[in-house]
């Protein structure tokens, strides 16, 4: 989908009004291409058919978002702690790029009350907050550049709503644990989406745990990552129990 099919939409001009104010009370910023952050409010649910039944959300902006603030994360945390070893450098990524903790970064922000999603969808979409927070990710790299955006999630996100050393003593959670151990133990991990359940906005996935190849684990959630995680907590959990047992 070329975003410059996607230019050819209109929204209302109060809307967008309001939209520039609310992202300005944020971010402390003005936007300047309104679109993509309406894009990134716009959620699959309550997408919109264009030319040649082109549906427009914010699906592609969620994957170029995810992807900058990875590599924003991995490079704070690298700088920030100069003498930890990968595992935490790892673990701590995940704490701070969770589904979780950007679904609470999304209420915290504001971001939550500016999505639209089709009313009775908020309790299937379990991810949708966080999704849409990357997806504004995505959207400000677009209007503004890396270096603005890289500023924007240290000075604004990070500096504003995150206690690192809260987050440091926290328990990571389990796909973070069964990543370490892994690591640790240099294994081969890897997560397979192996099928789909149901269809439409109750489709869920299903996704299988490897561990050098072969199968370990399973889960099932409304989102790939959803799935992964509930996968490595049965992982986790065989894995403590073989330890056990081998004492």
């Amino acid at each position: 989908m070329r975003l410059g099919t996607l230019k050819a939409v209109r929204f209302d001009n109060h809307s967008d009004k309001h939209l520039r104010h609310a992202i300005k009370n944020i971010f402390g910023f003005r936007p300047g291409n309104i679109f993509l952050y309406r894009l990134a409010f716009t959620h699959k649910s309550a997408s919109q058919e264009t030319i040649k039944n082109l549906r427009i959300n914010n699906e592609r902006l969620e994957f170029l978002g995810d992807a900058i603030l990875d590599a924003v994360v991995a490079d704070f945390l690298f700088k920030t702690f100069p003498a930890k070893d990968e595992g935490f450098l790892t673990e701590m990524r995940s704490k701070l790029v969770s589904r979780a903790q950007l679904n609470k970064l999304s209420q915290k922000m504001g971001i939550d009350n500016l999505i639209q999603l089709e009313n009775s969808s908020s309790g299937v979409f379990r991810s949708f907050k966080g999704d849409a927070f990357e997806a504004l990710i995505g959207a400000i790299y677009l209007d503004k550049g890396f270096i603005f955006t890289r500023k924007i999630i240290l000075k604004r996100i990070i500096g504003h709503y995150i206690d690192m050393d809260e987050l440091v003593n926290h328990d990571v959670n389990f796909k973070s644990k069964v990543i370490e151990w892994a690591q640790k133990e240099k294994k081969q991990l890897s997560f397979n989406v192996i099928g789909e359940i149901g269809s439409g906005y109750k489709k869920q996935y299903l996704v299988e745990l490897f561990i050098e190849g072969q199968p370990l684990a399973r889960g099932q959630d409304f989102s790939i990552k959803g799935a992964e995680q509930n996968a490595s907590e049965k992982a986790w959990q065989k894995i403590n129990t073989e330890s056990l047992e081998k004492a």
